[in-house]
């Protein structure tokens, strides 16, 4: 299986970029990063000499920061700053704190998920999504395995695939669920979820799974975990979520975005006669919201 090397993508938001990088970055460039996550509506209205001010650094080492985080000069730093301040605030500036309002605590969760979804967006790789699609239109039967958040995932993935009329399950007893992947057979997928890749009952799932002619596919928040030694096919979902007590599980709604994209590529594949279906299937459902009294 082959995924895409890390890489600095222009899309990205270049704040949440800035603060991946940093700790990588030489000494005088963090000081330039300092003060771009700090101050960032500050630096969008300066010059590279007050910049260079600002964070106490020459100019040349300004340019060689926007280089270093993949810019192609202060101008075009200043651009994608612009875009990342539209998009909403940074998820730097988004830890809660116990002085916060109930509006703040509001304000924050948006703009954290917000950039976090952005993030994620960038970070998906639509080869590995496609082949994903793939493998579950050839499937047999479908096993979604998850724990905890992820199995929230999981039951929204089986809540949908029935109606694509594949066969699938999405137990969450612990017992069931390795049953259920050593009994699985060449010809079923078994999509495994994890953000961390590294839940031991997960990855196990997978190994069984694999074990027995099953192909595996994993959606996981990063490219380097234990779980996808056992995958054919891995979806990333990259967010910024972090250990913070107060930090919203923005792990999970993306893995929900991302299961809404892998079930809406399935259906568009399935064409006119299948989608006829669907329609009246969602038919029946609006005509049982009506209130048959009134």
């Amino acid at each position: 299986m082959e995924l895409r090397e890390p890489e600095v993508q222009s899309g990205r938001n270049i704040l949440e970029v800035t603060r991946t990088l940093r700790p990588n970055l030489r000494k005088s460039d963090r000081k330039v990063a300092d003060v771009l996550l700090e101050s960032p509506q500050r630096v969008l209205n300066s010059t590279v000499a007050e910049t260079a001010e600002l964070a106490d650094v020459s100019q040349p080492t300004v340019i060689r920061f926007c280089v270093a985080i993949g810019c192609e000069g202060f101008q075009d730093l200043k651009i994608r700053l612009a875009q990342s301040l539209a998009l909403g605030t940074p998820a730097t500036h988004s830890a809660i704190t116990d002085d916060d309002t109930p509006e703040a605590v509001a304000s924050k969760i948006f703009d954290y998920t917000i950039s976090s979804l952005d993030w994620a967006r960038h970070a998906l790789d639509m080869k590995q999504m496609n082949a994903a699609v793939a493998l579950i239109l050839k499937a047999t039967h479908l096993e979604f395995f998850g724990f905890g958040a992820s199995a929230i995932v999981a039951q929204d993935l089986q809540q949908k695939f029935p109606l694509f009329g594949i066969p699938c399950n999405a137990t969450m007893d612990s017992h069931q669920q390795l049953m259920a992947a050593s009994m699985m057979k060449p010809g079923s997928v078994a999509v495994a979820i994890s953000n961390t890749g590294q839940t031991l009952s997960i990855v196990e799932l997978a190994r069984l799974a694999r074990e027995q002619g099953a192909k595996v596919i994993s959606i996981a928040g990063s490219t380097q975990t234990a779980l996808f030694n056992y995958s054919d096919v891995v979806i990333n979902v990259e967010t910024l979520d972090n250990t913070d007590i107060f930090t919203p599980t923005t792990s999970r709604i993306a893995a929900l975005v991302a299961a809404d994209i892998l079930s809406t590529l399935v259906a568009r594949q399935l064409g006119a006669p299948h989608n006829q279906r669907l329609v009246r299937m969602k038919r029946y459902l609006s005509q049982m919201r009506k209130n048959e009294a009134f």
